[in-house]
């Protein structure tokens, strides 16, 4: 409900007070933009019908009114009237400081360490009903980067199953999915039982693949724990110990590189700590072990760089800023490869330990979770 609408001077803007108080300044070519009638937008899927170049440059507010939860406009030059729901303007308020701190979070992202994070587990049986279960694994995922699904088929290709909940796999030189176990004269370190420090995957490629699943097949052998570490908690404890070193690994480009195998050459130039332009977090990229020479980090703040370099990966290594669980057959972990450093620790020649991964992109997993709550919120009215 809004209790308040005012055209502001000239009609540029527009003034709306909501029921708990607060206020928002709109602006006349913002509202106009992104009127709601179907004349503007598609009906069906949302889509603009118009370019901004079909709306006139001096459009203005000719007149507004609020009531009953909607606000109406009415635009010159055109003598168009829109009504906007007031809960809809709520949501999409710009009109608010935004002076915050480079390493922020957007709203949804929950940061964890050791202490406070979690996977949050369902099986697959479950998740594959669609339902409520499914958005809030989703969710799970999106908040806090990762999420596991326990209870499934202990065969080959069974985590093309779970990539199905959400989305599909993107396809890379390692093929649809790859195998996680030893193997003689490995093409990767990860296809050995030796232990791994935190890292993302495949940092040497533009884009990176921002979701990867790993499916457990067997785990018998003494070792292999699974360990996940929220590279956004480490980036923020970075900032707030060495605000300088923070600054130069967001700033400077860190460079990437496999050529592992025939045929494959990858390369990017990329920061460790990706930032959006007004300061969001965004990606984290660490990986010793395709690290090539850094070389765009200029000479008189190389030496702080590699402080900053060697704090990071001490706070990725610290236990406190871990969770480690052992992976059993049928368990599933889905996790956000922009944000998550995954790791193991070292196992034996006894036993075994068979894991199947592949990669998948966080774009399918937001939309179906969008979809869902969109459904179960019809079914609620």
């Amino acid at each position: 409900m809004v209790d308040k609408v005012e055209v502001g001077a000239e009609g540029r803007f527009l003034t709306v007070g909501f029921a708990d108080g607060s206020e928002a300044r709109f602006h006349a070519v913002w509202l106009r933009d992104n009127a709601l009638d179907p004349a503007t937008r598609d009906p069906g899927n949302g889509q603009r019908l118009i370019t901004l170049g079909d709306i006139p440059a001096e459009t203005r507010i000719a007149s507004a009114s609020g009531a009953g939860g909607v606000v109406t406009v009415r635009f010159a030059p055109e003598d168009k009237e829109v009504a906007f729901p007031a809960e809809w303007l709520a949501r999409h308020v710009y009109d608010r400081a935004q002076g915050r701190a480079p390493g922020w979070c957007e709203e949804g992202v929950t940061v964890w360490d050791g202490s406070t994070g979690q996977a949050y587990r369902a099986p697959l049986s479950d998740l594959q009903g669609r339902g409520a279960v499914l958005a809030d694994w989703l969710g799970a995922a999106r908040a806090t980067g990762c999420a596991l699904s326990t209870d499934g088929p202990v065969e080959s290709g069974a985590l093309l199953e779970v990539v199905k909940l959400f989305g599909y796999v993107r396809e890379t030189n390692y093929g649809t999915w790859f195998e996680v176990r030893t193997e003689v004269n490995p093409t990767n370190l990860a296809f050995t039982g030796l232990g791994l420090q935190g890292h993302t995957d495949n940092p040497y490629r533009d884009p990176v693949p921002s979701l990867q699943l790993l499916y457990c097949l067997e785990n018998s052998a003494e070792g292999g724990e699974s360990i996940l570490v929220d590279g956004f908690n480490v980036a923020q404890k970075l900032r707030d110990e060495m605000p300088e070193g923070f600054d130069l690994l967001s700033r400077y480009c860190a460079r990437f590189e496999y050529a592992g195998s025939a045929g494959v050459c990858l390369r990017t130039r990329l920061p460790m700590i990706e930032l959006t332009p007004d300061g969001a977090l965004r990606t984290v990229r660490f990986n010793n072990r395709s690290s090539a020479p850094i070389v765009d980090v200029p000479f008189e703040d190389m030496e702080t760089y590699y402080a900053a370099y060697r704090r990071f990966g001490e706070l990725v290594d610290d236990p406190a800023n871990q969770i480690t669980f052992k992976m059993v057959p049928g368990d599933c972990v889905l996790f956000d490869n922009r944000r998550l450093l995954h790791a193991r620790t070292g196992y034996s020649g006894s036993g075994s330990r068979w894991l199947q991964g592949c990669y998948a992109d966080m774009d399918g997993l937001l939309s179906t979770w969008a979809a869902l709550q969109g459904s179960q919120k019809e079914a609620a009215e």
